[in-house]
C-alpha cells in the first residue's frame, strides 16, 4: 500500500461540483479581486470564529506581517515567540523591522512555555505571538494575564489550527489579532496561497483593511505605506465552499488521531497530550520516538510517507541564529530530533489509517 503524507488531488475531488461551479461564476462576473466572494467569505468566517472583524490577504505569512503593523510594531520593539515553529511567525516580526525573542516550549504539548515568557520580557518587548502548534491551541488564558499584566499586544499565529477552540472559544479570537493560512495543506485551504487576519477592534480592522491594499483609505486616498497582499475572488470561492465542511474534515481528522493515538501509545511512542479543555483541530499528527531517522525510513520501505515538523529549532537555522534572541531551547532542541508527523487527512480511507498505525506500531515494538 502507498500513503501519502497529503493528497491534495483527492481533497479537491471531494468539493469538485461546488468549487467548479463558483469559480466559473467568478470567471464570468469579471470581478477578480476583493469583490463579494471576499466579503462573503471574511462575512462566513468572522461568523464561524465569532470574532466582529475578518480580513482576507494574500498569505498566513503576510497575515501575521499585517497583524503586527496594524498594531503598530516599530523598528527596535520585541516580540516574544516561540522557538519551535515555523519560519515565517518569525519572519513577520523581522519584516516589520522587530526584534523576534524565542522561548523554549512545553515539553507536553509543544506550545510555548508559559512559565519562561515573562523572564524573556524587557522594557522593549511590545507583544507576544503564541502558535497554536500542529493544531493544539496554546495556553491562552494563561499568556493573556500576563499580556495584561505587562501591556503588551497577543498576535496568535493560528495558520495550522483553523477550527480549534480552548472551552468553546475559537482561536484567534483571544488576542488582539489572529492570522491564519490557507495554504493548500492547511485545515481550510484554498488552492493557492491565501490568508486572513480576525480582530475585534475597529481601529485594527480599518488599518488592515488599508494596509493589505497600498495604504489606501475608505475615500481613495493613500493614507499609510501599505503592501499588495489582497486575496483573490477564486480562491475566496473556493474557501467559502470547504468552510461549510471543515467541521465535518477536522472531525475526521480526529478520528484518524485517536486511531493512531490506540495503536502508537503502548507501542513507544510519545503521542500528542490534548488538555480536557481544548479542541485540537489537527493539522498535524506529530509524534516522538528515539529513533526518528529508523523509523522514517522504515515507513517509507512500508510505502507510507512522512514529514518533519520541524526538524531544527529556529535558532538552529544559520538566518536566525544571527537574528534573534533566546536564553535556553533545551526542549525545542530535543523534540526537534525526535519528531515526526504521520499523513493525517480528510480523505484518507480506514484501511489507509490502519495501515499507518499498525506498521509505524509494528517498527516501534
Amino acid at each position: 500500500m502507498k500513503i501519502p503524507f497529503l493528497d491534495l488531488a483527492r481533497s479537491y475531488q471531494t468539493h469538485a461540483t461546488d468549487i467548479d461551479a463558483r469559480m466559473r461564476d467568478v470567471a464570468a462576473s469579471g470581478a477578480y479581486v476583493l469583490g463579494k466572494n471576499v466579503e462573503r467569505f471574511e462575512a462566513a468566517v468572522a461568523d464561524y470564529l465569532g470574532t466582529r472583524f475578518a480580513v482576507a490577504c494574500n498569505s498566513g505569512t503576510d497575515a501575521l506581517k499585517l497583524g503586527l503593523a496594524a498594531l503598530g510594531l516599530r523598528q527596535g520593539d520585541e516580540v516574544i515567540t516561540t522557538a519551535f515553529t515555523f519560519a515565517a511567525t518569525v519572519e513577520a516580526i523581522q519584516y516589520v523591522g522587530a526584534q523576534a525573542v524565542l522561548v523554549d516550549i512545553d515539553a507536553d504539548t509543544c506550545n510555548i512555555d508559559v512559565g519562561k515568557v515573562e523572564a524573556a520580557i524587557t522594557p522593549k518587548t511590545r507583544g507576544l505571538i503564541p502558535v497554536h502548534l500542529f493544531g493544539l491551541p496554546a495556553a491562552m488564558p494563561e499568556l493573556m494575564a500576563i499580556a495584561n499584566k505587562h501591556d503588551l499586544f497577543i498576535v496568535e499565529d493560528c495558520a495550522q489550527s483553523f477550527g480549534a477552540a480552548i472551552d468553546g472559544r475559537a482561536v484567534g479570537t483571544f488576542g488582539n489579532a489572529g492570522a491564519f493560512s490557507f495554504y493548500p495543506t492547511k485545515n481550510l485551504g484554498c488552492l493557492g496561497d491565501g490568508g486572513m487576519v480576525t480582530t475585534d477592534d475597529v481601529d485594527v480592522d480599518r488599518r488592515l483593511r488599508e494596509l493589505r491594499n497600498h495604504g489606501i483609505g475608505a475615500a481613495g486616498e493613500h493614507v499609510a505605506l501599505g503592501y499588495n497582499s489582497r486575496l483573490d475572488e477564486l480562491q475566496a470561492a473556493v474557501l467559502d465552499v470547504k468552510l461549510a465542511h471543515v467541521d465535518a474534515m477536522n472531525e475526521r481528522r480526529r478520528h484518524i488521531a485517536e486511531r493512531y493515538n490506540q495503536s502508537l501509545s503502548s507501542a513507544g511512542a510519545r503521542t500528542p497530550a490534548v488538555p480536557a479543555n481544548t479542541r485540537h483541530s489537527w493539522g498535524y499528527y506529530t509524534i516522538f520516538v528515539d529513533d526518528r531517522d529508523a523509523l522514517r525510513v522504515g515507513l517509507a520501505d512500508a510505502g507510507i510517507a512522512t514529514a518533519l515538523y520541524y526538524s531544527k529549532s529556529l535558532h538552529q537555522h544559520k538566518h536566525f541564529s544571527r537574528t534573534c534572541r533566546w536564553a535556553s531551547l533545551d526542549v525545542a532542541t530535543d523534540l526537534a530530533a525526535h519528531c515526526l508527523s504521520l499523513p493525517i487527512f480528510p480523505e484518507m480511507r480506514d484501511d489507509e489509517v490502519d495501515y499507518v498505525a499498525s506498521t509505524t506500531a509494528a517498527l516501534l515494538s
